[in-house]
């Protein structure tokens, strides 16, 4: 399993992790803030909100692994 999509675009099984565009609008943010005055040590902790499956079919049949039905329709991106 990895982090980011970019691995299983290359090859990779299986991602889950944050939307990468979600959590660098959120640093943008709070740059923001801190460029107009904000100090960082009271800005609060954010943490990602959205979260993205990506499967790679054509991996998962070269190792031999079933991708269960229920788990491919819930990804929000399968690759072939």
């Amino acid at each position: 399993m990895y982090p980011i999509p970019a691995f299983v675009e290359a090859g990779g099984l299986i991602t889950y992790g944050f939307v990468l565009d979600e959590q660098w609008r959120l640093v943008a943010a709070s740059i923001g803030k801190i460029l107009k005055g904000a100090k960082a040590a009271d800005l609060p902790i954010q943490q990602p909100t959205k979260f993205e499956l990506v499967i790679k079919r054509r991996t998962a049949k070269a190792l031999g692994v079933t991708i269960p039905r229920s788990v491919l329709l819930r990804a929000d991106r399968v690759i072939d």
